[in-house]
Formats: structure tokens, sequence, C-alpha cells
């Protein structure tokens, strides 16, 4: 038998709604330049990276780590192990250290203070306020230090590589670091794992012992479909933010770090996730279950050809110019040899663009083929010494 490649070309790309996506990572990414020293641009739902400048370098993450410490306080509250309601001691010590001795963002807390879980939350995502971190940090484990440690546990746990956490707040230490793309995929975490308690990113205001303050992230207020998330700045970090913006349903996560002012930080993100929507789109290829194709079964019972069947929901984030001349093929040993059981895997649906590197897909048999009687088997052979046919 011979390696045979059956071709074709999808003509419709239009599915209806996708309830199972599958989520491919290509390391081919567009040129794009920027005056960040660190940055990464990902579609969340397919995970494509459209951008990438030491995204995997270690960096002071400064404020943006505090999006870990959030993302503690929001699994206990999923759980039921806090309440919003739930209120915590402000101590002399995360006073001083968060607020006064730091010169950092605070919330403006008193030592001695009750506050509501909920208003520190705020006083984190809002007014990135250190001593609200503290406080936090204290009240859950005891102390900054042993908060640190679960950051670090569920850090591993839920896919960071290349982070690791020394403090609640992201105040300078050169054993305080995280890269880009962690930050990115802490971003998409948070957005997925708690929907309930996400738009807190959104507010853009906070008062709290009379003082009111604004929310930092410039990308809040210039209608670039941003719904988060939050900004940082120390002299050894420069400024970043990690953020997320919708448009049209598609959702990109974006994080930048080491620009030199805050104005930069304000329109540089902007301009790249403009690029990123402009440029790239979703294409939805297949649903899960459809059937792809149909293949010959050398020796196989009944009608003799195999469904071939694509377990996932195929969704590719694309450049635009690159699906004009995207091609589908499908590739197997044809014809394939019988019995056939259904679920195992017979061929490999591959998906080529210009500049982009070939998504490879496995496809499994759609029904059951059984292998022909003998007289069956005797016709067939017979087939194929006279005329070359192979059923």
């Amino acid at each position: 038998m011979k390696t045979k490649a059956t071709n074709f070309i999808r003509e419709s790309l239009a599915l209806p709604w996708i309830m199972l996506v599958l989520i491919l990572l290509s390391p081919g990414t567009r040129a794009a330049e920027t005056t960040a020293r660190e940055a990464i641009l990902v579609d969340a739902t397919t995970g494509r990276v459209m951008l990438d400048k030491s995204a995997d370098a270690p960096m002071p993450p400064s404020s943006m780590s505090k999006l870990m410490t959030v993302y503690m306080v929001f699994e206990r509250l999923q759980e039921g192990s806090l309440s919003l309601d739930d209120e915590f001691v402000v101590s002399e010590d995360a006073w001083r250290r968060g607020a006064y001795k730091s010169g950092g963002s605070m919330m403006f807390l008193e030592p001695g203070q009750r506050v509501r879980v909920e208003d520190l939350l705020r006083g984190i995502i809002v007014q990135s306020g250190n001593d609200a971190s503290i406080v936090i940090a204290e009240n859950l484990a005891g102390s900054e230090a042993a908060f640190a440690g679960e950051m670090n546990e569920k850090a591993r746990e839920i896919g960071l590589t290349g982070s690791n956490f020394t403090n609640a707040t992201g105040l300078p230490d050169p054993d305080h670091y995280m890269t880009a793309r962690d930050l990115s995929t802490l971003v998409n975490r948070t957005i997925n794992d708690f929907p309930e308690f996400y738009p807190l990113y959104r507010e853009t205001e906070f008062t709290y012992n009379g003082h009111h303050q604004y929310n930092r992230n410039p990308l809040l207020y210039n209608g670039s479909g941003a719904d988060g998330l939050k900004t940082g700045y120390t002299s050894v970090a420069g400024y970043g933010l990690a953020a997320s913006a919708v448009r049209d349903d598609r959702r990109l996560i974006l994080v930048v770090n080491g620009f030199d002012d805050k104005r930069r930080r304000a329109q540089e993100p902007n301009r790249l996730l403009d690029w990123g929507f402009r440029e790239f789109d979703n294409y939805a290829l297949f649903h899960a279950g459809e059937t792809v194709a149909k293949a010959p079964v050398w020796l196989g019972g009944g009608s003799g050809d195999v469904d071939l069947v694509i377990e996932q929901d195929l969704l590719l984030t694309l450049p635009r110019k690159a699906r004009q001349d995207m091609r589908v093929s499908v590739r197997y040993d044809s014809p394939i040899p019988a019995p056939v059981k259904a679920g195992s895997r017979v061929a490999e649906l591959v998906v080529t663009a210009p500049g982009e590197e070939d998504v490879r897909i496995p496809l499994v048999a759609g029904n059951e083929i059984g292998v022909l009687g003998l007289v069956g088997r005797l016709g067939a052979a017979l087939n194929y010494l006279l005329w070359g046919e192979t059923r």
C-alpha cells in the first residue's frame, strides 16, 4: 500500500457557536515593534501568541504581581472559606511597611482598624494599596512570608513556570519575579476561574477613609474595550501593565513592562491592542464530532469506507492575510486495512498557511468496519490482481 494524501479546501468557515475550543499554541508570531522591554499579546480563546518580546525573561513585576494576591482571595471567596463581609485587622507592621515606610501606593488604612474583605480587594485593585495587600497576606496566612509561600504553591498549580514570590505587594526584591508569559496566563486564569469577581477590575474609582482615588489603568478610560486589570511601577521595573480587552466577542490579553514613563504606558498598549484586533482574527473550521472526510478500507465490510472524525472543535487565530491562502488536507495511508475500530486514530488533519507553522490534528474512525468474509476477501483479491482495485 502506498501513501496517499486526500486534499480539499474548506469553503465555509462561519460555523455556529463553539462549545469546546482546541487550544493551539503557535510558536510563529508576526513581527511587531514595541518600546516595551518585555511584552506578550495573546488571543485569550485559542492561546495564539501574536507578539512575543522577551516574554520568558524573569522581570520585576512590581504591582502587577498583586494579581496573584487577588487570585488567592478570589479562590477562597469562591470555595466559601472567606466572605466579602469578613473583616481583617490592620497590624502596625502592615500599616508601617505597606504604606508610609514603602512610599508606594496605599489605601490609607490605620493600625488597629477592622476592614471588610470587599474593601481590601478594591483597595488593591483600584488603589494598588500595598497596605491592603499586606493586611490580606497576614490575615490569611499569618505572615506575608507564609502567604508568599502559598502564592508560589498556587503559581505552580496553575502553570506559572517562571515566577517566584517573596511578598504580596510586588515591592522590589531580587527573588521576587515573574515573566510576561506567566502574567498573561494569570490574567486568563483570573478571567475564566472567577467570572463573578472579575468585574472588580473594571472599576475606575474607590473612596476609603476619606481618600478618593482613581484606577491607574489608562485603558479603562479610552474606549479600547479593556475591562481590567493592573498597572505596576517601581524604579527597577519601570512602568508596566497587564490588561485584557474585548471587541466583537474576541478577547485579547496584553502584558507590557519596562516603559520609561506613564505616557508610553498609556499609548503603547492601546496601539498594540489595535494591531492585534486588526491584523488577526479567529476562524472556526470544524465542530467536535464532525466527519471531515471518508477513507477507503481494504477488505472492509459494509460500505467499505470509514468516516474520519475530528474529536475537538478547531478554532484558529490567523493573520487575516494568511487566511486567504490557508489550505486544509487530510493525510492517511490508503487504503486503511480492516478491521477498523471506532475511535482509533487513522488519519491526520493538516492546516497550512503562508508564514505559519503547520497545524496537525489527529482524526479518528467514526464507525466500526469489520473484515469481509472469505468470499468477499477472495473477490477483493481477484479485483486487485486483475484491475489493481484495493476495495
